[in-house]
């Protein structure tokens, strides 16, 4: 994913502070808690001021070329997934997201490295067995909202719903942090800062029966 307006996410800070962020859409100030905006086709993601996020906010469904991204934030602390199913998924670090690519048709997975998002082969059957107990997660919407999983030191899970700039802005994070091979006590520090922030500007979302610490259920084969 190119990211023109996310560069603050991964450099570090400018003497005498970043300049004025310009809407990339218009050109106007888009101002310093500004939204964005991604661009379908080629995943980048724009700085949007106020009105053309509005106007992005109302496209066309799915024949929008740019769509407006959300502010809403979901936790789930428990989150129904197994350690087989996180291996199945191949996912060789604790945190991952997913979202549905409208242009792929299908639903990616990536991961945070020092060398940026990078992604992991999806089984599908695996996916929709995880939404499937979790269907308070499953309404997320495609492009611009992702489920960004997180596995505890317990072993257990925790997943929020964000929207999909906040990945990057982890992604930027980790790669501004790394150091030697395991990335090292600032980069877990950064993301542990990352996800206290992230755990207070959500809403926790209530257990669900399906929630049994497992991502399959008896007799459940399908997405519900």
């Amino acid at each position: 994913m190119t990211a023109t307006g996310l560069r603050r996410f991964r450099e570090p800070p400018r003497r005498g502070g970043p300049p004025v962020p310009l809407c990339e859409l218009c050109a106007e100030p888009a101002g310093e808690d500004h939204g964005h905006v991604v661009n379908v086709e080629t995943r980048g993601l724009l700085c949007a001021c106020r009105a053309c996020h509005l106007l992005f906010s109302h496209g066309t469904g799915g024949r929008a070329r740019y769509r407006a991204i959300p502010r809403r934030y979901l936790h789930d602390p428990r989150f129904p997934l197994s350690s087989a199913d996180w291996d199945e998924m191949q996912i060789p670090v604790r945190t991952a997201f997913f979202f549905h690519n409208s242009v792929l048709g299908r639903t990616v997975a990536f991961y945070p490295s020092p060398a940026g998002a990078t992604e992991s082969l999806l089984p599908l059957e695996t996916w929709e067995r995880v939404l499937t107990a979790n269907p308070a997660m499953a309404d997320i919407q495609p492009d611009v909202e992702a489920l960004l999983v997180d596995r505890r030191p317990d072993g257990g899970f925790a997943c929020h719903l964000v929207p999909i700039d906040t990945c990057y802005e982890l992604v930027g994070l980790v790669r501004l942090h790394w150091k030697g091979f395991d990335g090292g006590q600032e980069a877990r520090q950064a993301m542990e800062g990352f996800f206290a922030d992230l755990r207070g500007r959500s809403r926790t979302v209530p257990p669900t029966p399906e929630a049994s610490g497992t991502s399959r259920p008896r007799g459940c084969d399908g997405r519900g």
